[in-house]
């Protein structure tokens, strides 16, 4: 097993691979609409439903398992009340991310095991939305937060947890 990845950066280029992803999404919506599924349309698709199906839940549990309980354990003072809100919101969004995934989820299987001839736009559009909002907060909020309040050893606690959520099994 490798030295576990610093957090906030680990965090912070999911994140950012998210995105990806959701532009990778939203193309997907218009080469089926204009040339159907073919071999490229397949490949993009399999990488993206592995991701959203796999990659993102753990790095939802990432957070949620260890930077927020971390991130509440480290506040003071008027961070208390700002921590909270932030936390509270991004746990709400995961949620309703992960509901809109079950939503989506089996029309991107079908797409990527090759039978399926169009994707919801609205869904889709719906998905990458809340998508493009959690990553905004969390890049914009929680984790420059974290990297001011949590110690080295928080931070290498994190990183231990997020390694050993990534060495068991999908």
């Amino acid at each position: 097993m490798s030295l576990p990845e610093e957090p906030l950066p680990a965090l912070a280029a999911c994140n950012q691979r998210l995105l990806r992803h959701c532009a990778d999404l939203r193309r997907l919506v218009l080469v089926l609409g204009e040339r159907g599924f073919d071999a490229q349309a397949r490949a993009s698709t399999a990488g993206l439903f592995q991701f959203l199906d796999h990659e993102l839940p753990r790095h939802h549990a990432d957070q949620a398992q260890d930077l927020f309980p971390a991130l509440i354990e480290a506040m003071a003072g008027s961070d208390a009340v700002c921590l909270h809100a932030i936390t509270q919101g991004l746990a709400a969004q995961h949620l309703e991310l992960q509901r809109l995934w079950q939503r989506l989820r089996p029309a991107l299987a079908d797409a990527a095991a090759g039978r399926c001839a169009a994707l919801p736009a609205r869904e889709v559009e719906n998905f990458v939305d809340h998508c493009r909002a959690c990553v905004e907060r969390e890049d914009g909020e929680l984790l420059p937060m974290a990297a001011r309040l949590l110690a080295d050893a928080q931070l290498e606690q994190i990183a231990t947890a997020m390694h050993a959520r990534r060495a068991g099994p999908t």
